[in-house]
């Protein structure tokens, strides 16, 4: 009987070595192929390479516009440079930093809050209104309260494998995506200005704890997020825009049906009131514009163009989270790869199918 074993290592055709095994496996082997190296863009390998990754900050979150509500106001800018200086401190396995949050901070939080949850009995989906009273229970959402994200991580963690990474700022869709595939989700910790709390120029603690941290606790949103991750991982310029993009209508702007109904799944949507409403509201209180519907289609998704300053003109709605996945999953098998990754989450590595040199960009 014959057997074909793959074989992967360190090392260059030249080397010593590298030389005597060749020369062992063609006398022993009916046949030996080697597979050239192929040149792909850097990504991690190892989930303590993260900490290169947020290292790459486009736009820290110290950086404000003129037009940012907390331009001017030089103690918000303090507590945004200590918040960036937390995150840019970290390391990946440490635990998250507790942070004391203002009386100020914690009232804007509360604002929207308050708001929020209204509005999440109507139009989230099922899966989120499950998940929100475990997390007031286990990590202390609340009104008066902003919950620490190490509670909220060792929470994911237990539920689907998902933790939270402190990030000063945002990252590049490469960068970002690519922590997905160890099941790491970056998450600012910076709040916006307490005199407009229903307004955000940038995400922030609200958007990502309200919006996003929720869903990672539902196995079939987390292993979404997962599949789009693992494509992303030396994927060219080209298919990050794509994956990035149906990110865009899905993790943060997708909707399911449910019971016949709009319901939200998206961070975008959950943790904005006016467009959650203008999304799936059906007697229009939002405004009068209907915004268009499409089934969820990645192949049909990564080519949409869509705007980031006002609400969407186009939503795109899964029959469920499950279906959600399987479709984005079949997209992901479509990209022309080539390596395929599969992450372990017992040495939190990744492993490849074939030998890959991976490039600085």
């Amino acid at each position: 009987m014959n057997y074909s074993f793959f074989i992967d290592f360190e090392g260059k055709s030249g080397q010593p070595e590298v030389d005597e095994l060749m020369a062992d496996l063609e006398k022993n082997c009916l046949d030996v192929m080697v597979l050239n190296d192929k040149k792909v863009p850097w990504f991690p390998r190892k989930i303590n390479e993260l900490d290169r990754s947020v290292a790459n900050i486009l736009d820290a979150g110290t950086d404000l516009e003129s037009d940012h509500p907390g331009f001017s106001d030089q103690e918000y800018r303090k507590r945004r440079n200590m918040f960036a200086e937390i995150a840019q401190n970290y390391r990946q396995g440490d635990p998250i930093p507790r942070l004391d949050y203002t009386q100020d901070e914690i009232k804007t939080w509360g604002v929207i809050y308050k708001r929020m949850k209204k509005m999440w009995k109507e139009h989230a989906c099922d899966e989120f209104n499950y998940i929100t009273p475990l997390l007031e229970s286990n990590c202390g959402y609340a009104e008066d309260n902003i919950p620490q994200q190490e509670d909220i991580s060792n929470f994911l963690k237990e539920c689907t494998g998902f933790t939270l990474r402190p990030v000063g700022g945002l990252l590049s869709s490469r960068d970002f995506l690519n922590g997905l595939a160890f099941r790491v989700f970056f998450s600012t910790q910076y709040i916006r200005h307490h005199s407009m709390p229903l307004y955000t120029p940038e995400p922030d603690i609200c958007h990502e704890l309200m919006g996003h941290a929720p869903m990672f606790a539902d196995p079939d949103f987390a292993d979404f997020s997962h599949e789009v991750g693992l494509a992303s991982l030396g994927a060219s310029d080209e298919e990050i825009e794509r994956l990035a993009t149906c990110y865009w209508f899905s993790v943060e702007f997708g909707i399911t049906k449910q019971r016949g109904e709009y319901k939200a799944y998206g961070a975008g949507l959950l943790s904005s009131f006016g467009e959650m409403e203008y999304a799936c509201a059906a007697n229009r209180p939002a405004g009068s514009d209907m915004p268009e519907y499409r089934p969820w289609d990645p192949f049909s998704a990564c080519k949409q163009k869509y705007p980031i300053t006002t609400y969407q003109p186009v939503y795109y709605v899964a029959g469920s989270l499950f279906d959600a996945k399987e479709k984005m999953r079949g997209f992901c098998e479509d990209l022309k790869k080539p390596f395929q990754a599969r992450y372990d989450p017992y040495s939190q590595t990744v492993s490849i199918d074939r030998a890959v040199q991976r490039q600085e960009i």
